[in-house]
């Protein structure tokens, strides 16, 4: 994981030319409904959710709760968090809106922080004060709080969800954590969404693409220009999928340069500030 948000201190330019909107872009499927207290279970009522179209533009602003709704960009990623009417006027609008949670750490100023057992609280998330790591290994004992964020995320009308820091074994977490243990957890979330009528989008974890990109709706990944990562992704384009990419202005990338790549790829690719706030750069 390349970047976490500030939201401690606060509680996707015009249309690219030739690009569809988000509504005209969306197809549903019908899958059916699963429910048990972990792993689901088959019922009879279909579930639909949105399926977006690579090429899509995006504005992420995750950065604070105070959105700028004025972004000419199809696709808003969003703290689940923010005021209702934030939501209702970019649907109104004609936005897709993604639900941005941390699934894959604690985060001492979220209303629910006091729900999370000791027990599954690990390091610290290092350059993040208040954040710890959890153990993703625990989806029984996570499963009841990520359960109610992603009934908020339904109940306040988002089209999708962004799980942050799904991307986790890797780091020093406090944890012995497997590539098998993220998978597991990843494909938990997938089916959660799904059955909640909400997309679900990998972010970054570019080892996991085979094994997700046939469940996950989209991805989402940060300076994959950057480092090079960008063609790891490529098997989401290839089954129409977007790829919504950002780079930020931290780092010395010449971003005119991976716009052209992009281009190549067809990814939706933005350059954006470390802190996620309103400011964006689009591809031209």
């Amino acid at each position: 994981m390349l970047f976490k948000k500030t939201l401690s201190l606060f509680l996707l330019s015009s249309f690219l030319l030739g690009c569809k909107s988000a509504s005209d872009s969306t197809e549903t499927v019908s899958v059916s409904t699963k429910e048990s207290n972990l792993m689901p279970t088959s019922d009879s009522q279909p579930k639909r959710w949105w399926q977006p179209s690579a090429g899509l533009t995006w504005q992420w602003q995750i950065g604070d709760l105070d959105i700028d709704t004025s972004i000419e960009a199809e696709v808003y990623d969003i703290d689940l968090y923010v005021d209702q009417s934030i939501i209702d006027e970019l649907h109104s609008k004609g936005r897709k809106v993604i639900c941005y949670i941390s699934v894959g750490s604690y985060e001492d100023w979220r209303p629910d922080k006091d729900q999370f057992p000791p027990e599954v609280l690990g390091n610290d998330y290092d350059g993040w004060p208040g954040e710890k790591w959890l153990d993703i290994r625990a989806i029984d004992k996570l499963a009841p709080i990520m359960r109610a964020r992603l009934d908020l995320c339904k109940s306040k009308g988002f089209d999708a969800l962004e799980p942050d820091n799904m991307e986790i074994y890797t780091n020093d977490t406090g944890f012995p954590l497997t590539y098998e243990d993220q998978l597991k957890f990843a494909l938990w979330l997938a089916d959660e969404a799904h059955q909640r009528g909400l997309a679900i989008g990998q972010k970054n974890a570019s080892d996991q693409v085979a094994d997700l990109v046939n469940i996950y709706d989209f991805a989402i990944t940060e300076d994959y220009f950057y480092y090079d990562e960008a063609e790891s992704m490529l098997p989401y384009i290839k089954a129409g999928k977007p790829v919504f990419a950002a780079e930020y202005t931290d780092l010395p990338g010449d971003f005119a340069a991976f716009c052209e790549k992009s281009k190549q790829l067809n990814f939706s690719t933005i350059l954006k500030k470390r802190g996620l706030d309103s400011w964006v750069q689009f591809c031209k």
